[in-house]
């Protein structure tokens, strides 16, 4: 028997770092419970320990953000997704997230891991995955319509750089409409200044507009 899903060995074929690969493959999958695709609580000493290996002197990984980062990019491999609670900006020391392609149902999906390509004007979510992925990060009202896709593909056309399989991207819009969900359904905005910037329903803001927040905030403060 296999130790991964065919979903999942595509998706650690993809452009993953080692180290993503190594947290994933010995420090998630091997205890993680195949039936809810629930991981045992993290533990970020053993992982931090795993992932430094021979090299305690001089360890490369030392905090639990870094643990984060790793897992994060594991995400948007559509290897891990968190509970509708958890944040990566929050410690995840001893909370349990999700595997979601650990699960043999999860096979089915596999096919949406072997091609990548940037966004379409053309795209539509798979729609079987989104409702596996809606429920597994806790979204009630699971509906979409054009608007909502209009929506998401507008914002990714802007960024032709980014390439993802249509799992990732499937994967991708389903926490998009999560995040507008919880929003309420409104606009949300990033404050920058004196200024309210729309955010891209379930996207971060850029880089810059955070370094903005932090240098107005500062000079606030003087």
């Amino acid at each position: 028997m296999s130790l991964f899903t065919q979903a999942e060995y595509h998706a650690l074929c993809s452009g993953l770092s080692n180290d993503a690969r190594v947290l994933y493959c010995l420090g998630l999958r091997p205890t993680a419970n195949i039936t809810t695709t629930a991981s045992e609580p993290l533990n970020y000493k053993f992982m931090l320990s795993l992932l430094n290996g021979d090299q305690q002197q001089q360890a490369p990984y030392s905090r639990g953000r870094q643990i984060n980062s790793l897992l994060k990019l594991l995400e948007q491999a559509g290897l891990v997704a968190l509970p509708q609670d958890l944040s990566f900006e929050l410690s995840l020391n001893g909370k349990a997230i999700l595997l979601p392609l650990c699960a043999q149902a999860q096979d089915d999906f596999a096919h949406l891991h072997r091609q990548h390509q940037p966004m379409k004007p053309s795209w539509q979510p798979d729609t079987a995955l989104y409702k596996q992925m809606a429920g597994l990060l806790g979204l009630i009202d699971q509906v979409f319509d054009e608007n909502d896709v209009g929506e998401f593909i507008a914002y990714w056309l802007g960024r032709p750089a980014a390439v993802f399989s249509h799992f990732q991207w499937t994967q991708k819009f389903a926490y998009a409409m999560r995040y507008k969900r919880l929003a309420g359904g409104s606009s949300p905005t990033q404050k920058v200044g004196s200024q309210s910037v729309p955010v891209a329903p379930g996207l971060e803001a850029d880089d810059n507009a955070r370094k903005l927040v932090e240098k107005y905030s500062s000079q606030k403060k003087t």
